[in-house]
């Protein structure tokens, strides 16, 4: 199988506290169905168990150059894949 193409290979760090999700990613999951009302997240194919680790992750984005929760890097159009701790991303401005 051939590699995704990527420009970049960011690692997945663990963070102490919970990043919040911003407003406007928050706006952007209930449009494309991915929260519900209450701002329960509702990602296909993500175990309950899975996503509470995932709410305690953090990537540093090289697209956004800032420290962004790994929930919002997931569902980027960015976002390729997730290997070993490394996140492909392709690297398109958003």
């Amino acid at each position: 199988m051939a590699e995704l193409p990527h420009k970049y290979e960011v690692p997945v760090k663990t963070v102490a506290k919970a990043i919040k999700l911003s407003d406007e990613t928050k706006d952007e999951l209930k449009a494309s169905g991915m929260m519900d009302d209450k701002g329960k997240l509702k990602l296909k194919g993500v175990s309950p168990k899975m996503l509470k680790r995932m709410k305690e992750e953090s990537v540093d984005c090289p697209v956004v150059k800032n420290e962004l929760p790994f929930i919002q890097c997931f569902v980027c159009p960015n976002f390729q894949s997730r290997v070993s701790g490394q996140v492909l991303c392709k690297g398109d401005p958003l």
